[in-house]
């Protein structure tokens, strides 16, 4: 006759996977900062030395201060970041998630920007081509409506010094609808393209939930799933840093 383990076995079963589990996510929220601007918030990976994603407000953004004489910078000493040694020779640019342009409103607002937690490596025709088009677009809507934008990078790749994501992503919603307006992921190369997307499957495809804002109470467990359970595996099979050390 098949014997099935006792009530008692099974809770010590249960025990030691959770015991696991707290472990792994623990060293794995360790190497997670959230960073906290007057501008934005970065998520940043220390493995990486880059930000998963960026998210931030906007409201009428633009203007006209110029950014001559800033450059990026790292102004947190607690975390190691990207350098201008890293990028030199790369080929790469330094792409900024929140957008310099749409806090030229200001110029202590504009130098915000300017920081190595608010950037990922992108080719100079992504970050001068449509992505930049689709700022420019977002900057226009957020002069009738409160936005929030969430910009980030996945799958990425050691390049040299660099960690470079293969795909960039924007999310843009109405701050005042909970609407979204955009969703977009983006190819880092040569000849970056832009294709639309669902904000469920562009989080099904990075493995772990933005920070959108969740009107439906539908939508709540399964970002809550992905909370608990995203940082069972960092270098698992998720898209965002299963990759990242190719």
């Amino acid at each position: 006759m098949k014997m099935f383990p006792s009530f008692a076995i099974r809770i010590q079963h249960l025990c030691f996977f959770f015991l696991l589990w707290s472990s792994a996510a623990g060293i794995f929220a360790a190497d997670n900062v959230v960073i906290t601007t007057p501008i934005l918030e970065s998520h940043f990976y220390r493995p990486i030395k880059e930000p998963l994603f960026v998210k931030y407000s906007l409201y009428k953004g633009g203007g006209d201060v110029p950014r001559k004489g800033m450059s990026f910078t790292n102004d947190r000493p607690d975390i190691e970041t990207a350098t201008d040694a890293d990028y030199a020779g790369s080929g790469y640019e330094k792409g900024h998630l929140a957008n310099a342009e749409d806090f030229a409103n200001s110029r202590n607002k504009l130098r915000l920007t300017f920081v190595y937690y608010n950037a990922v490596p992108q080719t100079v025709n992504l970050n001068r081509g449509i992505w930049k088009s689709v700022e420019t677009t977002v900057r226009k809507w957020s002069q009738g409506d409160r936005l929030l934008v969430i910009c980030g990078g996945t799958k990425f790749v050691k390049k040299r010094r660099l960690q470079v994501p293969k795909l960039c992503y924007k999310v843009v919603q109405s701050e005042k609808t909970a609407r979204i307006l955009f969703c977009g992921i983006f190819t880092n190369t040569s000849k970056a393209k832009e294709s639309d997307l669902s904000e469920a499957a562009l989080e099904k495809r990075l493995g772990y939930p933005l920070p959108i804002i969740r009107r439906h109470a539908q939508a709540w467990p399964s970002a809550v799933f992905a909370t608990f359970f995203w940082p069972i595996s960092p270098f698992g099979s998720n898209e965002v840093l299963g990759d990242h050390c190719r």
